[in-house]
């Protein structure tokens, strides 16, 4: 007698194949990309297309309010779009002295924008917000893959509804680029996870390197689920699978590291100094103050130094941070319904075969939520609420095969149970967001609360009403899932955003800091562990900039816009300085004859002057003014040599942390005892071509 065994078959989750079979045509791609598969029902692809429209519509809106958002990365953007080798090295300025303190990747597009449009504040922000509408099509894309229409449809509008995701995809931080990119790696696993096809493993390697690129280490906490969902569920022998890993792991050095090679290749005399390292190395930026230091808080040269005192710096740590006040309202809005819905799609697959891409699916963008909440929710160093957009994609994903896969199912009671309960969690959890701002649309946390807890009776019997009732109830599910989070995002689209430390939301939205508002350089930013710079005072009324006492930083790196106190003529650590047209005329003159017109403490008030006048500005120090260049000797070199007019003074000088010891403060001693001081308005400067009388 023979016994046959009969694999379980993997429960359908969309009415459509979701591939076309090997030896089947294909259609032409321009069909394809303008009306989908022929399966498609005829509203699909038209919703598709109106989904990025609309992401479009409302990113683009009211762009140009955050002038040049990170001023630090604005400058490195026009250095290197007037010079080349600027723009390779990511340069904070055309004459090279130093880069930012992250690789290049994310300031080329914004670079190659400003040399065909010019330098403005919408060519600098116009490439983030096309990476924001690719992001959005790319998940939708996975989604559809394997699940229906709707589910696609809902996990674009998800990620482009996000608060975070709404101010990061229109700002010039990294972030963008990095979420987008990370968003393809998991597109491409899924693809290869349906035929075993080795390119699609190796695009994948590539996304992550060049991420790598954008924001170094970041970009492999997603690497072991990836790996491992691949190793266990690709429908090849494991000996191939293996290789596959081996060749996708190439493709990520090859791609990540021909930069990092030529960097730490190239004669250190011939190159800028490498920004946020203390040894003017790559490799140790990023294993150090970009790599280890970000998880336990031992962060060379970093704000307020190392210590890995547990985040008090930089916020509370634990399994609930994303949840907490300074968080939540960015993220988390979706986050308990994406965790519902991710442990139902498990559920729902768990007697599925091995290679089942619908469970696979779930595992590789599951598996990239979960472990980047957990490295986020303790990592002890440097933490901003903004570096939450990563978990956009991941989260958008989860929620619409979820979503798919439950309503696909409602005729189970399980199933339409627990997609009620994922909409009480998100109704629930949105009230409780609301409530936090309490002066914020105080009616509206009642409607998203009722309103959810009314679609969840609905959905609750959706297996067992005509499918019209099923049909409103979901709808209603879904818009009162979607209303927080979007009112958020309205109120991050109708406000300019600026500065080192921004959030998303309407005011008060946050503890931690005061969400970089305003359009102009110096709209607030807030201070690690939830307050503000010392002396510091509140973002007046109208969204313009803060006044930032003296004295508050080390180094007195306050200044109000047009001085600091003292007259220094500095902007803030975090947020840049407004330039007076007296200030702009005074570096201009004779400008052409100078490597760089003035030198600065700190890169965001080096990076103010230099978008002012348009010429190149030495930030001694780095970011913080606590990188070792230039160093006295070499800066006295410069001086020697003509290649510097002016000193911006900085109040007591040293810039953020810079002790007696430091460069910065020695440079600065040397400057104010040795050069002729000239007052404008209530700026200072040194000129370095006249000696001060004795």
């Amino acid at each position: 007698m023979t016994i046959t065994r009969t694999a379980v078959q993997e429960p359908p989750a969309s009415p459509a194949p979701p591939a076309p079979e090997a030896g089947e045509p294909k259609q032409p791609f321009v069909r394809r990309l303008w009306r989908g598969r022929p399966e498609d029902p005829r509203w699909a692809r038209p919703a598709f297309w109106a989904l990025l429209l609309a992401t479009a519509v409302l990113y683009f809106y009211n762009l140009s309010s955050s002038g040049y958002a990170n001023s630090f990365y604005s400058a490195a953007v026009q250095a290197g779009s007037q010079s080349w080798k600027a723009f390779f090295f990511g340069s904070l300025d055309a004459s090279n002295a130093i880069t930012v303190d992250k690789p290049p990747a994310s300031l080329w597009p914004m670079a190659l924008s400003v040399r065909i449009f010019g330098l403005s504040s919408w060519a600098i922000l116009m490439p983030e917000v096309l990476m924001g509408i690719g992001a959005v099509a790319v998940v939708y894309a996975s989604v559809r893959r394997r699940f229906s229409p709707a589910a696609g449809l809902i996990a674009g509008a998800v990620l482009a509804l996000t608060p975070v995701a709404a101010l990061m995809f229109r700002f010039n931080n990294p972030d963008a680029m990095l979420a987008l990119l990370m968003a393809v790696a998991c597109y491409f696993v899924v693809r290869a996870l349906e035929d075993g096809r080795t390119k699609w493993l190796v695009w994948a390697g590539v996304a992550i390197g060049f991420a790598f690129l954008a924001k170094t280490l970041q970009a492999f906490l997603i690497l072991p689920p990836l790996a491992i969902v691949y190793a266990v569920c690709a429908p090849v022998p494991v000996k191939k699978r293996l290789g596959q890993l081996a060749a996708a792991t190439a493709a990520l050095i090859v791609s990540g590291g021909w930069w990092v090679a030529i960097v730490e290749l190239w004669p250190a005399s011939s190159r800028p100094y490498i920004g946020g390292s203390q040894n003017n190395s790559f490799l140790e930026l990023t294993f150090g103050y970009n790599g280890l230091g970000r998880l336990n808080g031992d962060e060379t040269g970093s704000v307020g130094g190392g210590g890995g005192n547990g985040g008090g710096q930089w916020g509370e740590t634990g399994w609930d941070r994303m949840f907490n006040s300074e968080i939540g309202g960015q993220i988390s809005w979706l986050l308990p319904a994406a965790l519902i819905l991710l442990v139902a799609g498990l559920w729902a697959t768990r007697k599925a075969r091995r290679t089942s891409v619908t469970r696979g699916s779930f595992l590789v963008w599951g598996g990239s939520l979960v472990i980047t909440m957990v490295v986020f929710s303790y990592m002890a160093g440097i933490f901003h609420q903004y570096y939450t957009v990563a978990l956009a994609p991941y989260m958008a994903a989860v929620i619409g095969m979820g979503a798919g896969l439950l309503w696909e199912k409602r005729a189970e009671l399980w199933a339409s149970i627990t997609l009620a309960a994922s909409v009480v969690a998100a109704a629930a959890w949105s009230y409780v967001l609301l409530n936090r701002t309490s002066d914020y649309l105080p009616w509206l946390k009642w409607l998203v609360l009722v309103g959810g807890l009314t679609a969840a009776l609905g959905l609750i019997f959706a297996g067992r009403i005509n499918r019209r009732l099923a049909l409103a109830a979901a709808s209603l599910g879904l818009v009162a899932a979607l209303a927080g989070p979007t009112a958020y995002t309205i109120s991050t689209l109708q406000e300019g955003h600026s500065g080192s430390i921004v959030t998303a939301g309407p005011a008060g939205a946050s503890m931690m800091g005061g969400g970089g508002r305003g359009g102009g350089p110096g709209g607030g930013g807030g201070f690690p562990g939830g307050g503000r710079l010392p002396g510091q005072n509140q973002q007046n009324g109208n969204g313009g900039t803060q006044n930032q006492q003296n004295g508050g930083m080390p180094g007195g790196m306050g200044g109000d816009g047009g001085g600091m106190g003292g007259g220094g003529g500095a902007g803030g650590l975090l947020n840049g300085a407004t330039v007076s047209d007296e200030a702009k005329k005074l570096l201009e003159t004779d400008s052409d004859h100078y490597t760089w017109v003035a030198a600065a403490i700190g890169a965001q008030n080096a990076a103010s002057y230099q978008l002012s006048t348009g010429d190149p500005v030495m930030a001694i120090g780095g970011f913080n003014g606590t990188d070792p260049s230039p160093t006295l000797a070499q800066f006295q070199q410069y001086v020697e040599d003509g290649k510097i007019h002016y000193f911006i003074a900085s109040g007591s000088g040293g810039g953020m942390g810079g002790s007696s010891s430091g460069t910065s403060s020695q440079i600065t001693s040397w400057v104010e005892a040795n050069f002729k001081k000239v007052t404008v308005g209530s700026s200072t400067f040194y000129d370095l071509t006249q000696k001060a009388s004795s």
